[in-house]
């Protein structure tokens, strides 16, 4: 019996070269160059959203003067509500006329802290109801009579920290590090959009950009930080950065299409008087990709692990083969997300939806109407680019999984 080769007996003898690992030379050089690809489109991505950054960083923004609180509403105070009365108006002509709530407070901030006063509140619908033991927001004015108050906002900050509180505590008790780390993740987000998508909104630069370049860089850093370093991540920042430029181009061509001017809110009456030179339709296509971003990731992260444990289970698992699984875990996955979707920008249009209808508008009316529209746009713009995250996704992780991990049995 011939003595046995030099690398008769063990896992490489196939192909003349092997490893310590037992796979095959040429399989761990497709492995080496699929993460050398991988690693550098990432690399690219991370570079050009610095470079973004970098030149679209805004300056200081200066407050306008006219909407500075003190100047246009007058100082903002904190009060406590001591006792409610119900009563005629100060400003009845008869009695039974009109009916306000008769307040009397104690004002805890400001200059006038430490002070006692009343404040009458008009009763009817939309009234904030506001009892005895409320804590309250108030503007105050002085001139010749004296001291004016009016009714701004109801105090929210100590039961908006408790319910941060428990959802932290409800995140992290699940999650545990990972939890902990996508807490840090929506961290980094509101971070970004208010040290940078705001102010450079603000600042005249272009809307689209600021939108890519802020939602490149929460994908990046969000991502990494819940998921970790790793070629899942990577693939799930691909997907989601993929997805989130097709949602641009939508946005882009179909805000064109409608004529949607972005001038349809209320708050835009504010911001054209003062906000000075804005790209209304700019803005709009910046919510929208801001808005798609949220749903993106969740969506790209779950087909990558679908395709990952795909291939756990079936280590023999083709390219072809895992495309098509994580094809089929993607359509469930989408037909309760694009629902979730719409019924989201349903629900934020609902009282305009209601006055509508109490107008006797026709659906058609109501739908193509610009101030339904934009929302209308949005959901469906919103929801291809999330349908279309999964093909992507799916292909770009069953093609990466697949070169990363040869079957070690072959």
């Amino acid at each position: 019996m011939p003595d046995p080769g030099p690398h008769d007996g063990d896992g490489d003898r196939h192909h003349g070269h092997g490893l310590a690992d037992g796979r095959p030379f040429d399989q761990r050089l497709h492995a080496l160059a699929s993460r050398r690809v991988l690693l550098g489109a990432v690399a690219a991505i991370a570079v050009l959203t610095v470079i973004g950054l970098v030149v679209l960083w805004p300056g200081r923004v200066e407050p306008v003067a006219e909407l500075e609180g003190d100047r246009f509403f007058g100082e903002r105070i904190r009060a406590d509500v001591v006792a409610v009365s119900t009563g005629d108006c100060s400003y009845s002509s008869q009695p039974g006329e009109f009916s306000c709530d008769r307040l009397e407070f104690v004002v805890t901030s400001g200059s006038a802290k430490g002070t006692s006063d009343v404040l009458e509140v008009a009763l009817g619908a939309g009234g904030p109801g506001i009892d005895a033991g409320d804590r309250v927001i108030l503007y105050r004015t002085t001139d010749a009579d004296g001291a004016h108050y009016e009714f701004a906002d109801f105090q929210r900050s100590t039961p908006m920290l408790w319910l941060a509180g428990i959802f932290v505590v409800a995140v992290v008790a699940f999650g545990r590090w990972r939890g902990l780390f996508a807490v840090i993740g929506v961290g980094i987000s509101m971070v970004v959009l208010i040290g940078f998508v705001l102010p450079a909104l603000l600042n005249g630069e272009p809307p689209i950009w600021v939108a890519l370049v802020s939602t490149s860089t929460v994908a990046l850093l969000a991502l990494y930080l819940a998921h970790g370093l790793s070629e899942k991540t990577s693939v799930a920042v691909l997907g989601t950065v993929s997805s989130l430029l097709l949602t641009c181009l939508l946005g882009v061509t179909f805000v064109h299409l409608t004529h949607l001017t972005g001038l349809a809110s209320e708050e835009v009456g504010f911001l054209q008087a003062f906000g000075g030179q804005l790209d209304f339709a700019g803005l709009l296509l910046a919510g929208m990709v801001i808005g798609a971003l949220g749903v993106l990731d969740d969506v790209t992260v779950t087909q990558v692990a679908a395709v990952w444990e795909l291939r756990e289970a079936n280590p023999r698992a083709t390219t072809t083969e895992l495309y098509r699984a994580g094809i089929r875990i993607g359509r469930d996955h989408i037909a309760s997300t694009v629902n979730t979707l719409v019924l989201a920008y349903a629900g934020a249009s609902l009282p305009l939806l209601l006055l509508f209808r109490t107008a006797g508008q026709g659906l058609g009316a109501v739908i193509t109407g610009e101030a339904i529209a934009v929302e209308v746009v949005r959901a469906l713009v919103g929801s291809i680019g999330l349908v279309s995250s999964v093909p992507i996704t799916t292909g770009l992780a069953a093609l990466v999984v697949t070169r990363a991990q040869p079957d070690p049995r072959r």
